[in-house]
């Protein structure tokens, strides 16, 4: 959860901080901010932060200068993926 935190406040900070006028910055701010409520709400449902990352792909994964603090929540977005779900083996 930690790791998580780190990197969608980075992204956020990075993407706030880009000069260029983006014409879907407001969807991934808005998908960043919906990310944080759901890591301040406790362990995120997987398929929803998949959800979050495809939309913040979308809106901004064509700007080099994001790309690598967009790797990163991908990263771990995909390490969320890589555990059991409770109660299945883990």
């Amino acid at each position: 959860m930690t790791e998580l935190c780190a990197a969608v406040s980075r992204l956020r900070r990075e993407l706030a901080g880009h000069p260029a006028d983006l014409r879907d910055r407001g969807a991934a701010e808005e998908e960043l901010a919906a990310l944080d409520a759901m890591v301040a709400a406790g362990v995120p449902e997987v398929p929803c932060l998949q959800r979050s990352l495809l939309l913040i792909t979308g809106a901004v994964g064509s700007v080099s200068a994001l790309a690598p603090a967009l790797a990163e929540v991908r990263h771990v977005i995909e390490l969320f993926g890589a555990q059991p779900a409770p109660g299945r083996g883990g």
